[in-house]
């Protein structure tokens, strides 16, 4: 050891020296990160890498000898022959591409500590092959302990270089394996110089063409230069294209490739971090704004997902345009979207960003001379008010949405503690409600129909309630709205419709039935086909059939419903319009859809006594009745004076608790199996017979909200 060390401090010039160890450092990070790479790339581009790394490994093997050697201060003249110089080279290069290669193929066998022994191996023959391209005025002899030496360091060195690159047991490995390739050059190098003495003798006579030692110097000066530069720019060039590569993975992972909004992972992440910085600084405050788009399935339903993305991406674009410092907004999925507002102190900010977000959402969407009207309620939560995790400002912030929903169209609601009971609640009922079917708990009500004149009974309204085996009887008004908000809206509809359409054919007495149509099912292209199958199915005639539509289920879509009613009618299904006068353009209603009856709501009977305006709507509703040759039927009638106001009028056909409540099946059977007279067997001949939506009160009474059996 003694002998290297004085080998180094004097027989060589220390400034070759420190040439030699900054190119060999250098030369192997690059080496090492290429066979890195090198081991992460499959097919031909596995193939360029290695080239690249047994280049690079090879020519810093090449290139630390020669500068050392450069550096050797023997006491007669030298020089080199080129020819041997450059087979070293070669060598050097060659064995270094055998030996990353077999390391990088050998997966994690113990090919790679035999790639690695190949590699110190090619150190120790570039080595002594140089050395032999070394001319000097006498002899040249080694020490045989210590050529082997360096032969078995340089092994040992080039399998732990390998070794660490491919079986890391720490993240500080890879600059192991630099240390490790480092001194598998360096030991061969220099324990070889250790064991070489030159003896002069000036009998020798130096061959004419060889290399002097200043052409030398530069020679391996400019390969080095250029190696150094071909790899770093190479290895650099590729770090920058796999840093635009994972920033443009990490931007697609992160967002919506739709809209280009960030997605749920994003928002995640990003609330995370806002939360981690909130609870270092205590005083901090932000809100998170939950919402989504009313109406949106009915545009995917009725114009395709086509517009639907349309609408989207317009919305995402609007929406994102609006966002001021500290605000965030994310698209969750569909049509789910969620914001949040960083350094929010008061309620009026949060509200002031919600009515920002809804102005955006509310303006006309025009796509394919289409123009679209979409609306959305907003939900928010507060940190750390009402809660102060991801999961729990999420669920607040969307009970809140659905409690706005609930209000109005456009609302925006705070989150407060007692939603959480009714939320359980309506979730606990979607979840019972489709057993409630299969238990048989859902049954018919029928609330008896009168003429106004002769008080006989001329069909009967189809009431749905549910009889829960723990709750008791739930009113419509409880689970309606819950089936509609769901979507089960549509497999209870039909369950309805097509029960009553059984129990109606059963019936002696052929009284008709009307039953009310959901939004969701006139959007439901199927309906038709749907109504049609039960019709044959149970028997029933499709004259004795009527569906009652409101105004509001197809003003979203008034086409769609136009093309679904025309289908109904050639069935031969009446079509009856329910809550006339509630709704946006009645007039316009009336004369695009070829409506069977008109409906008046209840509102109006009940103050027709006391406010003139009430009883102004309905003559007016009847002069324009029988101007088109439609019946009318008034809702709501209780008392005497109601019905005497509506037989002077000329409304025909009333409803109400003056003549009945809802009633089960069997509380009717004398009505419906009653044998009619002769002349009242044709369907033709009775008149239309509906289904409504009033719930049964215990006391009897009037109930404001009427809620269909099927909607």
């Amino acid at each position: 050891m003694l002998q290297v060390f004085s080998c180094i401090v004097t027989d060589h010039d220390l400034r070759y020296i420190a040439a030699a160890v900054a190119v060999c450092v250098l030369g192997c990070m690059l080496t090492i990160r290429l066979f890195s790479r090198a081991r992460r790339t499959t097919g031909l581009q596995r193939l360029n890498w290695l080239f690249l790394t047994g280049t690079m490994g090879g020519a810093t093997t090449w290139t630390t000898h020669f500068l050392s050697m450069l550096g050797y201060l023997p006491e007669v003249t030298s020089s080199y022959d080129p020819s041997v110089t450059l087979v070293s080279l070669f060598l050097a290069v060659s064995t270094a591409m055998i030996g990353f290669g077999l390391a990088t193929y050998g997966r994690r066998s113990m090919f790679v500590e035999a790639g690695g022994g190949i590699i110190g191996l090619g150190i120790a023959a570039m080595h002594y092959t140089g050395m032999s391209a070394y001319m000097v005025q006498g002899v040249v002899e080694y020490d045989r302990g210590f050529a082997i030496a360096s032969i078995i360091l340089g092994t040992l060195f080039g399998v732990l270089a390998t070794n660490r690159v491919v079986r890391p047991s720490t993240r500080f490995c890879r600059y192991g394996a630099i240390a490790a390739l480092v001194a598998a050059i360096a030991s061969t190098h220099f324990t070889g110089m250790a064991s070489l003495n030159v003896v002069f003798d000036p009998r020798v006579v130096e061959p004419t063409e060889l290399l002097s030692t200043y052409f030398m110097s530069f020679g391996v000066t400019a390969i080095t230069l250029l190696l150094l530069s071909l790899g770093a720019s190479t290895y650099a060039i590729d770090s920058q294209t796999n840093m635009a590569a994972v920033a443009r993975y990490r931007h697609l992972s992160l967002h919506d490739p739709l809209t280009n909004l960030p997605n749920r992972a994003a928002f995640n992440e990003h609330l995370a971090t806002v939360l981690e910085n909130c609870r270092l600084d205590d005083t901090a405050r932000f809100v998170v704004l939950s919402f989504d788009l009313d109406r949106f399935k009915e545009i995917n339903d009725v114009h395709g997902h086509s517009a639907g993305d349309a609408v989207l991406r317009t919305i995402a674009e609007r929406t994102s345009q609006c966002l001021a410092d500290g605000e965030f907004l994310a698209r969750m999925g569909g049509d789910e979207f969620v914001a949040i507002k960083q350094q929010c102190y008061s309620r009026t900010e949060a509200a002031a960003m919600a009515h920002r977000l809804l102005d955006q959402i509310a303006r006309p969407i025009a796509w394919n001379n289409q123009v679209f009207s979409v609306s959305s309620s907003v939900g928010i939560a507060t940190y750390p008010l009402d809660g102060k995790t991801l999961d729990d400002l999420m669920a607040q912030s969307d009970v809140a949405m659905y409690r706005a929903k609930n209000t109005a169209s456009g609302s925006v609601c705070f989150y407060d503690a007692s939603m959480d009971f009714a939320a359980r609640e309506r979730n606990a009922l979607a979840i019972e409600m489709r057993h409630g079917i299969e238990k048989g708990e859902f049954e018919l009500f029928y609330q008896q129909q009168n003429d106004t004149v002769s008080r006989e009974i001329i069909g009967f309204e189809v009431l749905l309630r549910w009889r829960h085996g723990q709750r008791g009887m739930i009113t419509p008004g409880d689970f309606i709205p819950i089936a509609e908000s769901t979507g089960f809206i549509l497999e209870l509809g039909e369950w309805v419709l097509r029960m009553a359409c059984i129990e109606a054919a059963g019936w002696k007495n052929p009284l008709k039935i009307a039953v009310n149509v959901a939004a969701q099912q006139i959007a439901d292209p199927r309906f038709p086909a749907m109504v049609h199958q039960i019709l044959i199915d149970s028997g029933l005639a499709p004259s004795r059939l009527e569906l009652e539509i409101t105004e509001s289920g197809i003003v979203a879509d008034q086409q769609r419903a136009l093309h679904a009613i025309r289908q109904l009618k050639t069935l031969g299904v009446k079509i009856a319009m329910d809550d006339y006068g509630t709704g946006y353009s009645s007039l316009s209603t009336l004369q695009s859809f070829p409506f069977d009856k008109i409906k008046i709501d209840r509102a109006f009977v009940d103050g027709v006594e006391t406010n003139r305006q009430s009883a102004a709507i309905i003559r007016s509703t009847l002069i324009l009745a029988a101007s088109l040759d439609i019946p009318v039927l008034a809702e709501g009638v209780e008392t005497e004076q109601h019905i005497d106001f509506l037989r002077n009028e000329g409304c025909l056909q009333v409803q109400g608790y003056l003549f009945g409540r809802p009633t089960p099946r069997s509380e009717i059977e004398h009505v419906v199996n009653a044998v009619p007279p002769l002349s009242d067997t044709s369907a033709e001949a009775r008149p239309i017979v509906e289904a409504s939506r009033v719930p049964a009160d215990e006391d009897g009474k009037h109930t404001p909200s009427r809620f269909a059996a099927s909607a």
